[in-house]
């Protein structure tokens, strides 16, 4: 159930969150609108993420790369302003680039089930594991939406269809693999941060989701905990 509406956004291909996170500049019809000269709440936190000068102060340079931020990752109205949303963001990124490779450190995923895809709703982390072993992963995802949240719980991949098209949505779910009703791990061509999320399915960027094509197969346990930031 991705949601590709926002198909001018560009996908940041992030497979391991150890390595820097890079800023990927794309284009969207909405760069048309003008920068903001307003400093926003978040203004020393944002300048801090991206390297500038932290002064507190709105410069048509920290403008032109928040700008950068929002237009890569779908944030609007991308008009350079360090609001509450584009903080929301990096927060994350921040958060999840702090996990490195011990993912399930918390013990929350089952570890006496094999083989298993796990899914953190609210670091927006998704990783395959057996038993203790991390196979693959973590890798940033982008899941359900408020009102369209992704289903928690013990689930199996029930099937998988490489070159699904959505019945719903009429959008392309390409590696599919279904573990909920309509919810399924598949890759889209939007920022794994693109804000508010999808509609239900765990979305992936195209290397990850090839590699859980390639790791998983039918029966395979998944499991979903946690709770989507906004939702």
């Amino acid at each position: 159930m991705g949601d590709l509406r926002r198909r001018g956004v560009v996908a940041l291909g992030v497979t391991a969150l150890v390595a820097p996170l890079t800023l990927a500049i794309g284009a969207t019809p909405a760069q048309a609108a003008s920068c903001t000269t307003s400093a926003g709440p978040y203004q020393k936190k944002v300048e801090k993420f991206l390297g500038r000068p932290v002064d507190g102060k709105q410069s048509a340079a920290d403008c032109k790369a928040v700008r950068a931020f929002q237009t890569t990752h779908g944030i609007t109205p991308n008009i350079g302003y360090a609001g509450p949303v584009t903080w929301g963001v990096m927060n994350l990124m921040n958060k999840q680039k702090a996990v490195g490779k011990n993912p399930n450190k918390a013990g929350k995923c089952p570890t006496d089930k094999g083989r298993i895809a796990c899914v953190d709703l609210t670091l927006q982390l998704s990783w395959i594991q057996d038993g203790k072993k991390l196979v693959y992963g973590p890798v940033p995802v982008r899941t359900g939406r408020n009102g369209y949240e992704t289903r928690t719980g013990l689930k199996k991949v029930y099937w998988r269809n490489k070159n699904h098209v959505s019945t719903i949505y009429d959008v392309p779910m390409p590696y599919s693999q279904f573990f909920d009703g309509g919810q399924a791990f598949h890759s889209v061509g939007v920022s794994m941060w693109n804000p508010p999320g999808s509609h239900g399915c765990v979305n992936m960027t195209s290397t990850a989701a090839k590699k859980y094509w390639s790791l998983l197969k039918k029966g395979d346990d998944v499991y979903v905990y946690g709770r989507k930031p906004g939702t």
